[in-house]
């Protein structure tokens, strides 16, 4: 259910808002769904899974090709890490959602330029910066631009959604879920 959310939001976001889920700047909206791992560990996976669905369909949508897979592995990988930082701070939530702002902030620069290169990108929007001038100042630019859309979505979107699920029983019900080796063998 929570990789079907995740990677819906996320295309919806795309479709309708032009990109703001892929690029040098972006706001993954979906990523405020990292909140769910403040309740359990089993929203690692989905979040996980959920990630690497939108980036397998973005690979068809923007013509990104083989490259493309440079996204499915290493954003769900940034996605899993970030997490599963939540998860391990679940108990301090301001500082949980550090993680995939951090995470996000410095896996998806160091392939991004790639990619944008592969779609006919030259420079970075808005900037003079040309994509094969400094692989440094682009990994910074991109740092410095994800990590800032990704502490926006997170604090502004994710922390309130936090704050409403709290107030629910469905809060209660995540957090009464067994887990791994606590749900013993399936008979």
């Amino acid at each position: 259910m929570i990789a079907a959310t995740y990677a819906a939001l996320t295309l919806i976001v795309t479709l309708f808002l032009s990109g703001l889920a892929w690029g040098p700047i972006q706001f993954r909206l979906s990523e405020a769904l990292c909140v769910l791992a403040l309740f359990t560990p089993d929203a690692i996976p989905g979040l996980t899974l959920g990630c690497a669905l939108a980036n397998i369909v973005n690979i068809a949508l923007s013509g990104t090709g083989t490259l493309g897979l440079l996204d499915v592995v290493f954003g769900s990988l940034a996605t899993l890490l970030g997490a599963t930082f939540t998860w391990h701070f679940h108990d301090k939530p301001k500082l949980a959602l550090v993680g995939p702002v951090l995470f996000n902030a410095l896996i998806v620069p160091a392939y991004l330029p790639l990619m944008l290169t592969a779609l006919g990108f030259t420079t970075i929007p808005f900037t003079s910066i040309s994509l094969s001038e400094s692989y440094i100042l682009v990994y910074l630019f991109g740092a410095m631009t994800v990590g800032i859309g990704e502490a926006v979505v997170m604090y502004a979107l994710g922390m309130p959604l936090y704050h409403a699920l709290a107030k629910t029983s469905l809060s209660d019900r995540l957090r009464s879920t067994p887990t791994g080796a606590e749900r013993g063998p399936k008979v």
